[in-house]
């Protein structure tokens, strides 16, 4: 029986999910995920013009968190409420993209040049200064830097550890390694 082409559309991005996941995006090519699909890979052409559209399919739903956490770290005018905000919205984001976030993983830097991704370097510069919450400091950019960076790179590890109980930890050890702003 054919499938139909929404079933089509979602086995191409299920079959890219898990290439990215296991090659990483650059070890990845379309004929690939067309293997894996069962298919041509002009079939996978017919729904996403390139790898790149498929990567930013897969990532829209947490660019569009990305995107309001990065809002309500710029309405917060307080240091501290400003730090809670992006310490708490971060560590939830990366409890709810855990796996988009570990297609990512060695392959941010490349990815920031493509225009759907751009945004991010921003967005993790002004995460990093609320996070730190002093700046200024370079000791507190770094720790917040660093704790950013692991918790990104590792949450998508932790798929058998339920949701709640990988939030509390990853907020107890980001809180525990930043210092407060009073």
């Amino acid at each position: 029986m054919a499938r139909t082409a929404p079933e089509m559309h979602n086995e191409i991005l299920a079959a890219a999910a898990r290439r990215f996941a296991f090659a990483g995006y650059k070890g990845t090519s379309l004929q690939d995920i067309a293997r894996d699909v069962g298919c041509s890979k002009a079939a996978v052409l017919y729904h996403f013009p390139n790898k790149e559209a498929l990567l930013f399919e897969l990532m829209a739903p947490a660019l569009t968190v990305i995107r309001a956490l990065e809002d309500s770290i710029a309405a917060t005018a307080d240091p501290a409420t400003a730090q809670r905000v992006a310490i708490g919205g971060f560590v939830d984001l990366a409890v709810q993209f855990r796996r988009e976030m570990a297609l990512l993983r060695g392959e941010f830097r490349e990815l920031l040049e493509s225009p759907e991704f751009a945004h991010l370097e921003r967005f993790a510069d002004r995460l990093v200064d609320a996070v730190a919450g002093r700046p200024e400091r370079p000791a507190a950019r770094i720790a917040a830097r660093v704790m950013l960076a692991g918790i990104a790179e590792t949450s998508g590890d932790f798929d058998d550890v339920p949701d709640d109980e990988l939030r509390e930890t990853l907020l107890a050890l980001l809180s525990g390694a930043i210092e407060p702003v009073d």
